[in-house]
Parts: structure tokens; C-alpha cells; sequence
């Protein structure tokens, strides 16, 4: 059995540790079930869930039983943690629908002998006065004040329902370890109080212990929080954010990052990430690529990277003349014909978030439809523009989509 306690350590993994050398011990020494929680508050996961399921891939990698709980029941009380105010609530039949998308992206991740898990399952039947005479009186209300998650949230308000959430995160845990002798909870660093909480529990009523280790918040260098765009979230649904998109938004990576997102998002040996990380500037194109590449292949399978990697490729004018993957949209012909005006183009493609925005850039010479720069706000795209019923439009050098006639269309 591998150490992927030291993995993780050396791949930037671990912030928080409960136990460090009896964890480590551990894993070491026997196969262990762990835990992460994903509440389905959306109908897929971002870029910035990636951290979590890589965790619990290289759980599975090294010999070890991932477990991946749905909060169908957590997401219907909703988190506090890391939010200034109160989530929106959701009903029962979106959270499940949410859950059943989420589930197919973190089988992905977890291997074989991983389980998806939704805690709806025991939390949404619960009677209300055996969970406060069985778990509620664990729980100092002082202590559970104490941690962060919570003090953020009572300088704006912090309703009764959200209170809830520790104690329920909690019986998660108590559960888990009954039913399946989960030993090890898992989560950001925003989820230290919870796990916590849940470990106590444990030691409380069956005198075992349990562990607990978080990963650290993520943000980029220029101080943004990962895997969120001025478009939004970065999606692992290739139906929201396309594999080409996917793929730039790692390629396009802050060079302060390049290294340490190639050790967190992908299985590159770290002596390679060294390697590919000796240059600076235009030195670091091939990590960026790679990174982009490995991360795509990841998430939306190799294919779907290869076809990434070509288009990009053709593009910037590297190789090829594959635009296949490049994200396109069909446009009728008819429409074509009478011309549709590039500001409204741009925001519908979703290049610009607005019309205002496509106008800011087309009045700043950003926005090019083919070979040709946009020469106003009133400029149009029209049959004229299109090379055997395509053409690629841009905004800046970076942002590019494709425009092709309807199937069938000439």
C-alpha cells in the first residue's frame, strides 16, 4: 500500500490534521474508509470541487475505499460555512435531480471500490426529538460558536435552521462510521469545525477515535477564488463550461500557479512538474499545456483533450486545422441572411455577459469576426462572413467561439 498520506502532503493536499502521526500510521498500515461531502446545491460541480475528488482519487489509488456522500438531506438546511448569508433554499425534487448529475461526475474520480452515498437516506426521516435526546445533547452551544464558520455568519444573522447544519454534518459521520467503519472525514478548510464535531460524536458515544484532515481554500495568485471566470463558474458539465472552454481556462493559468495546480489537478509525477516548471514566462507554455491537457483528460476523458488541445493549437496558429473543438453555435440561415448585429452575437454565444459589455469591446477593437476586426456597433455577421458555413469570432486573443449555419445548411 502506497503512502498517500505523504502524497498528499507533497502534492499541497493537507492544511489541517487532527492526528497527523496517527493518520499517517494508519493509512499505512491498513485500508481505511474515508469521506467527503458534496451538497447538490447545482446540477454539476466546478472547477473548484476539483481538490476534493482529486483527494479522494488518490485515496483509491493507494488502496483505499472512497466514500462520496450526496447531501441530499444536508442541502435541504443548507451550510453556513464560508457564506455571509443564508443559502437559497432548494426543493426536495431539484436536489435530487442535482444529486443524480453530481453522481456520474464523482464516480469518475473514485474508482471501483468507491461508494456514492446520499445522506438523505437517514437525515430527511429523522424524528426530530430522538435527534436532540441522541445527538443534540452532545453539543455545547459555546463550543460550536467558537468556530469560524459561525462567528462569520453571526455579525449578519444566523437563522436556527443553519444552526442545525454541525449537528447534522456530525450524525453524517457517527453514521458512516457505524455503518462502514469510516474513519476519516475530509474537507476545506471551512469544514474544520464540522469534521470536528463529528469526530467528537464519535469518541462520545463509541468511544473510537476518528480523524479529520482538511485541504486549503484554494485561490489563484491574483487573488481570486478557483474556478470562478467574469462568465461564472468553471463547470465539470461539458453542457455548461465546453471541454474547449475547460481546457483554456487551464491553459490561461497565472504562471505563480502553473506548478502548483499541475501537483494538486493532475497525476504528473512531481519530478516531472519540476521539470515542466524550470522556465519562466514563454518557458512555461508546455507546463500550461500540459496542465490543461491532463486536467481536460481528467474530467471530460481523452478524447475529448485531444480534440481541446488541436483546436487550441489551430487557433493560435500552432498546427493543424481541426476547429472541432471549439464550442459553436448553430445560427439559421435565414437569420444569417438578414444579418445579426455583432453586440448581440457576442452576448448570446456567451463571450460578453452583456450586450454592454459586447459593445465596450467592439468600440475597443476586440471583437474579430473571421479575419476581420469589428468596425462598429451597428456591424453585422452575415452570410458573407461564413467559409463553408462556419466562421470563428473572438473577443480579445483568448476568447474564441464558432458560428456555423444550422445541419444541413449550406
Amino acid at each position: 500500500m502506497s503512502d498517500v498520506y505523504q502524497t498528499l502532503t507533497e502534492r499541497g493536499f493537507i492544511s489541517q490534521v487532527t492526528d497527523a502521526k496517527a493518520l499517517q500510521e494508519l493509512l499505512a498500515r491498513e485500508e481505511v474508509t474515508c469521506y467527503i461531502g458534496f451538497d447538490p446545491t447545482a446540477a454539476s460541480l466546478h472547477a473548484g470541487s476539483l481538490l476534493p475528488l482529486m483527494a479522494l482519487a488518490h485515496m483509491s489509488r493507494a488502496g483505499h475505499r472512497p466514500i462520496a456522500i450526496l447531501g441530499g438531506g444536508t442541502a435541504m438546511v443548507g451550510d453556513p460555512s464560508g457564506k455571509t448569508e443564508m443559502r437559497k433554499m432548494l426543493r426536495r425534487e431539484q436536489i435530487r435531480d442535482n444529486g443524480r448529475h453530481m453522481e456520474t461526475q464523482i464516480r469518475s474520480f473514485i474508482g471501483a471500490d468507491g461508494e456514492v452515498i446520499d445522506n438523505g437516506d437517514w437525515l430527511l426521516d429523522l424524528n426530530y426529538i430522538d435527534f436532540l435526546r441522541e445527538i443534540g445533547r452532545h453539543f455545547s452551544v459555546n463550543r460550536m460558536l467558537s468556530f469560524e464558520s459561525y462567528k462569520i455568519r453571526l455579525e449578519k444573522g444566523l437563522t436556527f435552521l443553519e444552526f442545525n447544519y454541525q449537528l447534522l454534518q456530525a450524525y453524517d459521520f457517527l453514521v458512516l462510521f457505524r455503518r462502514h467503519d469510516c474513519l476519516l472525514q475530509m474537507g476545506g478548510d471551512d469544514q474544520w469545525g464540522n469534521i470536528v464535531a463529528g469526530m467528537d460524536l464519535i469518541r462520545r458515544i463509541e468511544s473510537q477515535p476518528a480523524y479529520g484532515l482538511t485541504f486549503p481554500l484554494l485561490e489563484t495568485a491574483a487573488g481570486e477564488k478557483m474556478g470562478k471566470t467574469a462568465r461564472g463558474a468553471v463547470w465539470l458539465d461539458a453542457g455548461r463550461t465546453s471541454a474547449y472552454d475547460f481546457f483554456q481556462y487551464f491553459r490561461n493559468t497565472d504562471d505563480r500557479d502553473v506548478e502548483r495546480f499541475l501537483a494538486l489537478f493532475t497525476f504528473v509525477p512531481l519530478d516531472e512538474v519540476g521539470a515542466l516548471c524550470s522556465g519562466e514566462g514563454a518557458g512555461l507554455n508546455a507546463g500550461k499545456e500540459r496542465l490543461a491537457y491532463e486536467v481536460t483528460k481528467i474530467v471530460h476523458g481523452e478524447q475529448a483533450a485531444d480534440e481541446a488541445l488541436r483546436a487550441a493549437k489551430s487557433i493560435f496558429g500552432e498546427d493543424g486545422e481541426s476547429f472541432s473543438g471549439v464550442p459553436a453555435t448553430e445560427i439559421a440561415r435565414q437569420r444569417l441572411s438578414r444579418g445579426v448585429l455583432i453586440v448581440d452575437l457576442y452576448a448570446e454565444v456567451g463571450l460578453c455577459k452583456s450586450k454592454s459589455e459586447a459593445r465596450r469591446l467592439v468600440l475597443q477593437g476586440g471583437a474579430r469576426i473571421g479575419e476581420r476586426r469589428a468596425q462598429g456597433i451597428e456591424d453585422k455577421l452575415t452570410l458573407d462572413d461564413l467559409d463553408q458555413g462556419t466562421v470563428l469570432i473572438r473577443a480579445g486573443k483568448k476568447k474564441v467561439h464558432r458560428v456555423v449555419t444550422e445541419k444541413g445548411e449550406t
